[in-house]
């Protein structure tokens, strides 16, 4: 069970589904607050440490995605799992955009949500980054800024190692571009989807053994990219 005293925070205004995420997660080993409504989030979630929120997209006054932006604006870095009962790809890019870093869709099981909240605190629980990492063939070095592959060492733009650091970071997770364009260029930076695009192209061909038939860093339609654990 991974961080199972971990502090959860709760925000679904459907009384059946919150005493069942309650009553699962307590059970689970997990201390939780429950609220139901967005004005309540934005004031605990402000004030008191938690280690996740879990945030009802459908909620009245102010929905989930401004929750999270709000949140976001505020300085609040708790990871954010959304919970949403809306399967439209715009509105998952939505989620990631705000700031959510994960998203689930009802009606989800149970055991499915228990590894999302697991994988949501493992990957935000704070690791010393090794210098070297191995993606497919190549060796990066961190220290170097630089990629090795068949003996061959091909140095990184200060941007493209900004962008792969952001990766590793996240491994395994997508990103979207407005998540990458924060990390990589700064927040409040206006760069346009091509450049990021662009920019990805470059790195890929030093990072992929064929950089169009991308094996590792892989675009995820729609919603942006994921490096491959």
């Amino acid at each position: 069970m991974v961080m199972a005293s971990a502090h959860l925070l709760i925000v679904e205004d459907e009384p059946a589904i919150a005493l069942a995420l309650e009553d699962d997660l307590t059970l689970e080993g997990y201390t939780v607050t429950l609220v139901h409504t967005a004005f309540d989030a934005l004031k605990r979630a402000k004030v008191e440490k938690f280690d996740a929120i879990l945030l009802d997209v459908m909620l009245p006054g102010k929905d989930g995605f401004e929750v999270c932006r709000e949140l976001r604006r505020s300085g609040v870095r708790t990871p954010i799992l959304m919970l949403t009962a809306r399967t439209l790809e715009a509105e998952k890019v939505l989620g990631l955009e705000v700031g959510a870093d994960d998203y689930v869709t009802k009606p989800f099981g149970i055991r499915e949500l228990r590894a999302r909240i697991a994988a949501l605190l493992r990957r935000s629980k704070p690791e010393e980054m090794p210098t070297t990492i191995t993606v497919g063939d190549a060796e990066v070095d961190l220290n170097r800024a630089e990629i090795r592959r068949g003996g061959e060492a091909m140095p990184l733009t200060p941007l493209e190692f900004r962008l792969l650091q952001t990766f590793i970071r996240a491994r395994g997770r997508i990103l979207s571009r407005a998540q990458l364009i924060s990390e990589a260029w700064g927040p409040n930076t206006f760069v346009t989807d091509r450049v990021v695009d662009n920019h990805i192209g470059s790195l890929r061909k030093k990072l992929e053994p064929d950089a169009n038939e991308a094996r590792y860093l892989q675009n995820v339609r729609g919603i942006g990219y994921r490096l491959e654990p």
